[in-house]
């Protein structure tokens, strides 16, 4: 597991723990004081675990929500989806791999799954272009929003994105009509729509998925109208200062949820979701249970209404 600097001390308690079950496993004599010596050192582990994440400071969080072993939609569709059928494709210029889109089954119900997918290896990050959707991927999941309303099916997304891609072709193709199209699109669907921020939520990248009758975010992603380092860059021409472009930001889950910006922040396991994958998706998926019960039993004109009100609520000031 890769891991960030302020994890170095938990990483080597964690190997010498790992070490020490080697040799259980391979008989060794003493497997009795061995265990004990696993058991004492798995409590410090946990007990430094919980230190650390007490002790994050809001840049620290920022790099959490972009750890490289961090769960992205592909890890949740295995963990909590079946049957998923990926369609590509924005019948207009090509497929964009940075944003997964298709069909699957949640605890059998058929719903709509729209993502941003970052990429593990090397390779896969430059397929995907670290998360960063070009206009075609927004014209692509407005393709399968029609199509989940036309069905009648709930449509559950997945923000985890710096932004929009900002390069110059995307800009010719009509990167900033892509986003406000999708947005719109989103504001009219006659179905449930369900948004969750698993890592990072940057700008009109993430929105243009963003427009849901319920926004959840888990713990330790973030979500800002733009990246620590281009805030910086912008108000003091200096991207290294970054960290504190991060402090005024407010872009942490509990400031999110105190501001309006989201209806709920989803518990992660301590440490952070890529430490225990299978915890975080269960805590997820109770949520999308609820809200998805919840949601059902609204009318098509209610649940556009409640999200109209929803957004307009945003930012007001009594």
């Amino acid at each position: 597991m890769a891991h960030l600097d302020f994890e170095a001390p938990l990483v080597e308690l964690e190997e010498r723990i790992a070490a020490l079950k080697e040799l259980t496993d391979a008989g060794a004599p003493e497997a009795e004081a061995i265990d004990k010596q696993i058991a004492t050192l798995a409590i410090q582990a946990e007990d430094l675990q919980r230190k650390l994440i007490a002790d994050l400071d809001v840049w620290k969080k920022v790099q959490l929500s972009r750890h490289p072993d961090r769960p992205y939609v592909r890890d949740y569709l295995a963990l909590l989806f079946d049957d998923f059928v990926e369609l590509h494709g924005d019948r207009t210029f090509r497929d964009d791999p940075a944003i997964i889109s298709g069909f699957a089954r949640f605890e059998g119900e058929i719903v709509a799954i729209i993502g941003h997918q970052k990429g593990r290896t090397a390779k896969d990050k430059a397929l995907r272009n670290f998360g960063m959707a070009h206009p075609e991927g927004y014209r692509k999941a407005i393709r399968v929003m029609k199509l989940a309303e036309q069905a009648g099916r709930p449509v559950l997304t997945f923000i985890d994105t710096p932004g929009a891609y900002p390069g110059l072709g995307a800009e010719e193709r009509g990167q900033a009509e892509a986003i406000g199209r999708a947005i719109e699109t989103m504001s009219k669907l006659r179905v449930p729509v369900i948004c969750t921020v698993i890592g990072e939520g940057g700008s009109g990248g993430a929105l243009a998925i963003g427009v849901a009758n319920q926004v959840l975010m888990f713990e330790y992603a973030t979500y800002s109208v733009i990246t620590p380092e281009g805030c910086a860059s912008i108000l003091w021409r200096d991207g290294t200062r970054a960290a504190q472009a991060a402090e005024q930001l407010r872009l942490l889950a509990n400031d999110a949820k105190r501001l309006g910006i989201i209806d709920e922040v989803v518990p992660e396991p301590a440490g952070g979701a890529h430490r225990k994958p299978e915890i975080a998706a269960e805590s997820l998926r109770v949520r999308l249970r609820h809200h998805l019960a919840t949601l059902g039993s609204l009318s098509s004109d209610a649940l556009v209404a409640q999200r109209y009100q929803r957004f307009r609520a945003l930012g007001a000031w009594q």
